[in-house]
């Protein structure tokens, strides 16, 4: 059974990773390996294994997050909203190792940030290119590619993610 640490009831497990610098709110659920780091957590969020959470990403309450996801810098989440298994964000359209054939740092790219409106679904293994909204209660098919903003009430699939369903219920 995987270890889960609940802010304030347990101690924490030596199979997380979570820095000093990272605000939880209440009653965040967090379970094993981990890798948690500068980020913001919302009341009433619940953490899967294997996920990573960096600096500066932002998730709202009542938020699921579920196994192997990558929250990375510059990813808000509103609240309400549902990242299935393997999810995977990006924050740079132009990735490059090096640089005049040196290693880049953080000086040599800007975080292209992504926002994601409250109560949307994102499927499991889909890929969420930076610089897109994807709008509230909106609906990501599992193992799309989204590349650019999806609407309020949308559920889009595919790769490159397109609109299927222009609002949900409708």
């Amino acid at each position: 059974m995987a270890s889960e640490l609940t802010r304030m009831s347990q101690p924490p497990d030596p199979l997380q990773r979570i820095a000093p610098d990272v605000k939880l709110g209440r009653n965040v659920r967090i379970f094993g390996f981990t890798n948690l780091y500068g980020c913001e957590i919302g009341d009433d969020v619940k953490v899967g294994t294997f996920v990573e959470i960096q600096k500066g990403a932002k998730i709202g309450c009542r938020c699921k997050i579920s196994s192997h996801t990558f929250i990375c810098e510059g990813v808000t989440l509103e609240d309400d909203v549902f990242v299935g298994h393997h999810v995977i964000f990006t924050n740079d359209r132009h990735p490059r190792a090096t640089a005049n054939g040196k290693l880049q740092t953080e000086a040599d790219w800007a975080c292209i940030p992504t926002l994601v409106k409250r109560s949307a679904s994102i499927g499991s293994g889909a890929v969420l290119l930076c610089g897109i909204t994807i709008g509230e209660d909106a609906m990501i098919g599992a193992g799309s590619v989204v590349i650019r903003d999806v609407p309020p009430g949308a559920t889009v699939a595919g790769n490159p993610a397109r609109i299927i369903k222009a609002k949900r219920g409708g």
